[in-house]
């Protein structure tokens, strides 16, 4: 199963914690998991997660790897796919997609 998220379209290159929350936030999607499950399994406070997800905020390497074993996806899957969103410029912004 794929799951498609878009990146908001900006006039510049997209951020990396833009990238980082949309590959977050599919795999969560995809996993079925709610925002409080994956931050209570991760030990990340739900409005950090949140704003994480929303690329508001950067995460931290130690909090990004919480994150990934909560998710049971290795982080550098997690950075494989940001890579590869970084590279896909689509019309209105940036796509990452998880197989």
């Amino acid at each position: 199963m794929r799951t498609y998220r878009r990146l908001k379209a900006s006039s510049g290159p997209s951020l990396l914690r833009d990238i980082l929350g949309v590959v977050l936030r599919s795999a969560r999607v995809e996993r079925r998991l709610t925002l409080r499950q994956l931050s209570l399994e991760a030990n990340v406070s739900l409005g950090y997660l949140s704003e994480v997800e929303r690329g508001e905020k950067e995460v931290s390497s130690e909090m990004l790897a919480s994150i990934c074993q909560a998710l049971d996806m290795p982080l550098r899957q997690v950075l494989a796919l940001a890579a590869r969103a970084a590279d896909e410029p689509l019309r209105g912004g940036l796509e990452a997609r998880l197989s």
